[in-house]
């Protein structure tokens, strides 16, 4: 498992200084990232991060409303290799005809996306969990109807604020969980307040330990009231700090 950097974190430096953020990530010691709205950015983006040895397993883009092959192209020039749908508002998960719907196009969408040798998935706010359905989460009752290539990066964070324990959250999804976002902060909606890992309420090592399948840890900050830069560093250092201390993470 290894450690990468949600681009969103950094999207104002990055609307200013596309190649200059992607040198100070690089810099920091991330090696790895995972880039948001990359059709737009993908020759500028793909640039910067050959300039400064990064890799992108993983993007987020909008399967479930853009064009896929445009997407997936744009994926397979990055080298990502799995497309997460980031966002599907909070109106679509209080139903289970909903849900069922929405499962159906991403199953399709891994259809598409296998054409170009990549896999998809689903990333969740609050309102997946806070919302029940056949007495579970909306997100786990998706997770039963979606084909096993599809996969979930579970926000940990938002499953906290959603109302669920993120450890055993991530016990009951299993295999399926291939990715985290690993935040931090007091466990509510003010982003604002959210921490660099280690510094809050969320167990994070408890958390990544949690999920057995795991590929990719992903570090973000919905927002911060301090020096974003210095906040990816800390959450970099502790992570790497306790890998070095015999933690499974």
């Amino acid at each position: 498992m290894t450690y990468s950097l949600q681009l969103y974190t950094l999207r104002n430096a990055i609307a200013e200084d596309l190649p200059g953020t992607i040198a100070k990530v690089a810099q920091i010691g991330y090696t790895k990232v995972e880039p948001y709205n990359f059709v737009a950015t993908a020759k500028e983006l793909g640039a910067a991060l050959k300039e400064n040895g990064l890799t992108a397993p993983s993007g987020h883009a909008p399967l479930l409303s853009k064009d896929q092959d445009e997407i997936f192209a744009a994926a397979k020039e990055l080298g990502i290799s799995i497309v997460i749908d980031p966002f599907h508002p909070a109106e679509h998960w209080q139903s289970a005809e909903d849900i069922q719907a929405t499962a159906a196009k991403l199953n399709q969408a891994a259809k598409k996306a296998a054409e170009y040798g990549i896999r998809v998935g689903y990333h969740n706010h609050e309102w997946e969990l806070s919302s029940k359905i056949e007495g579970q989460s909306a997100l786990e009752y998706f997770a039963g109807l979606l084909d096993p290539e599809v996969v979930l990066e579970v926000d940990t964070y938002w499953a906290s604020v959603g109302g669920e324990d993120p450890v055993e959250l991530l016990a009951r999804l299993g295999d399926r969980v291939k990715l985290i976002h690993i935040k931090d902060g007091p466990g509510n909606r003010d982003t604002k307040a959210q921490k660099p890992a280690g510094q809050g309420s969320i167990p994070v090592l408890d958390v990544i330990n949690a999920a057995k399948s795991l590929e990719v840890g992903v570090v973000e900050f919905d927002d911060y009231s301090g020096d974003i830069f210095e906040g990816i560093a800390q959450s970099l250092a502790y992570l790497t700090e306790a890998a070095g201390k015999g933690s499974e993470a």
